[in-house]
């Protein structure tokens, strides 16, 4: 079974790819996505990747407080989203 992981602190220059290829080496990822602003564009520093359960938890071990583009990473398995309110549009 697969297995998200949330991946924080991410230098802002982090890419997709550079995310698959740092995961890469603990087994095969099924995806890997920097979360970026609506509005601008930009990195908002984190991201998910999808990997297989044995793999996930050795990134996860090898990878958490790891240095990458000068910053400490946080790496944990994903929690799911709470639901929020949802604001009214106006």
């Amino acid at each position: 079974m697969a297995k998200n992981i949330y991946v924080g602190n991410l230098a802002w220059s982090t890419t997709d790819a550079d995310l698959r290829n740092l995961f890469a080496e603990f087994g095969e990822v099924l995806s890997a996505r920097v979360i970026s602003d609506r509005e601008t564009g930009r990195s908002r520093g984190f991201g998910f990747v999808e990997m297989d359960d044995a793999g996930a938890a050795q990134a996860i071990q090898a990878l958490n407080g790891k240095s990458v583009g000068g910053r400490d990473l946080k790496v944990n398995e994903a929690q799911p989203r709470e639901s929020r309110p949802s604001r009214p549009r106006y």
